[in-house]
């Protein structure tokens, strides 16, 4: 008896004993889970936000204009019985064309049948986007405690719910589907590291230590999902004190971003075309941290006398919990905990000294620690944010309908993971986006500590947003625009210390 079927490879021959660091072939359902766990990685995705990434009423007026289209359709085939009657009169002359006639009308009957199938798909589709968008609202009304707003949500929900069981559940689908798919590349990644690590052991070890790593990062990102500990609302604020800190002018580097240490008596004034970011990946060049920077202000003075500033804030610098440095893990705690930080402080005394003044015009670009920093300076700080870019940030900042917000995560990025998948509501004015991907598919136990976490991947994450015809990112290219309409820029770069100096 013969086959085109090749037999399969024998998996206890010892020759195909597991390689250091992949997954080898007695792991079992671990390894199947750590290969066949659900993936997010379609390359770069750039969405509005939110649980939902669909206009509920594009496709409202979608199903509207198949309505339209169904309607025409019938006029038409009224159109066609009256000819067919006619022609029936001869049939002796009239036998082709009464066959082509009775053909056309069958499709037309076929397609208007079509048409009000997917008229009624969209419009189901459309009560079930809205029931998300109002489960959103909902639970955000009931975190910010608004309990009238949640109540009014509530109402509209069940009626919603019992005016369309099917859509319904079609909402159900999609909000599991989103609780388990924005932590799967890390459950992913965990669970065939632990797999790899532990294999360097033995295969039972793997077994063990891809389990464990699989399901701490599961309960952990539920953990997150479910508290909402990443997640500011439009009203939340620091708590507590902290200083004092010294925060000092440094030189400030070339418009690459580049700094260098030694006190700038008087920050030089520099073209507009020489300093003003032209490109998302070009703002990643700006962000402090190399030397002594970790705030740099850029002062636009634009063509009616107005000011505009740009303000890069960097990420964490030392693993350290105090000391000299308040960019440190304490001050990481702090802001993800909702307390004021020693580099907060520090922020706010480095934008002071650069004259910028409650109310002004402000543009927050700001990479981990930096992200939240600019998070909160955008809800309390109490100037005109005009535009939030959030780089690998620990948490989602629901900014008003005033602010753009830019968000860059990485799917594999666990510090971008504590914002546990965001706000389930697009935040942000008009052409807000978030932008995600994929860093890097491959896991390995060499791999340097949170690769996926580093400014330069968010560099090369920025690039692919610049080059992206996608139209949402027009409004940040708006952005950089205007500044680049400036008559001249002035540029600051600040050095901060714990203590009073």
């Amino acid at each position: 008896m013969s086959s085109d079927t090749k037999p399969g490879p024998n998996l206890v021959d010892p020759e195909l004993a597991p390689e250091v660091g992949r997954l080898g072939p007695n792991e079992g359902a671990i390894g199947l889970l750590a290969e066949h766990w659900p993936r997010v990685d379609d390359g770069l995705q750039i969405r509005g936000g939110g649980a939902v990434a669909v206009d509920t009423a594009t496709l409202s007026a979608a199903a509207v204009r198949f309505d339209t289209s169904r309607e025409e359709l019938t006029a038409i085939g009224r159109r066609l019985r009256v000819l067919r009657a006619e022609l029936g009169a001869h049939p002796e002359y009239t036998a082709d064309a009464r066959a082509a006639a009775s053909v056309l009308a069958a499709k037309l009957d076929a397609v208007q049948v079509e048409a009000d199938e997917i008229a009624a798909a969209l419009r189901q589709a459309g009560w079930a986007y809205e029931m998300v968008e109002i489960e959103a609202a909902h639970r955000a009304a009931v975190l910010a405690g608004d309990t009238d707003r949640a109540q009014r949500l509530d109402a509209r929900m069940t009626a919603l719910a019992d005016a369309h069981p099917d859509a319904w559940r079609m909402a159900l689908g999609a909000q599991f589907e989103r609780a388990v798919m924005w932590p799967s590349e890390l459950v992913r990644q965990a669970t065939q590291w632990g797999v790899a690590a532990g294999g360097e052991v033995s295969d039972p070890g793997s077994v063990v230590v891809g389990g464990a790593a699989g399901l701490l990062t599961l309960g952990g990102a539920a953990g997150v999902g479910l508290s909402g500990a990443g997640l500011l609302s439009r009203d939340a604020r620091l708590s507590g004190t902290a200083g004092p800190v010294t925060v000092t002018p440094v030189a400030a580097g070339p418009p690459a971003g580049a700094t260098s240490a030694g006190i700038a008596a008087s920050p030089p004034s520099r073209s507009p075309a020489s300093v003003a970011p032209r490109s998302l990946a070009a703002v990643t060049e700006r962000m402090p941290g190399a030397g002594d920077s970790r705030v740099r202000v850029e002062r636009y003075t634009m063509p009616d006398g107005s000011r505009q500033y740009a303000v890069y804030l960097a990420g964490m610098q030392s693993f350290d919990v105090g000391g000299d440095e308040p960019w440190d893990n304490a001050s990481n705690v702090e802001l993800y905990a909702g307390r004021r930080s020693d580099s907060y402080t520090a922020t706010q005394a480095a934008l002071a000294q650069a004259g910028v003044q409650p109310g002004d015009a402000v543009h927050l670009f700001g990479f981990s620690q930096g992200a939240m920093i600019a998070g909160h300076l955008a809800l309390e700080g109490g100037y005109d944010t005009q535009t939030l870019v959030s780089i690998g940030s620990p948490v989602d900042t629901d900014v008003g309908s005033g602010t753009l917000s830019v968000t860059l995560r990485h799917t594999d990025d666990p510090v971008a993971g504590l914002a546990g998948g965001g706000h389930a509501e697009a935040v942000g004015a008009p052409g807000s986006f978030v932008a995600e991907r994929v860093f890097d598919p491959d896991v390995g136990t060499d791999e340097p500590r949170l690769p996926a976490h580093r400014l330069t991947a968010y560099a090369e994450t920025a690039a692919l947003v610049d080059s992206s015809p996608d139209p949402r990112v027009d409004a940040l290219r708006g952005v950089f625009a205007e500044l680049a309409r400036a008559e001249s820029v002035e540029v600051t770069e600040y050095a901060a210390t714990r203590g009073a100096g």
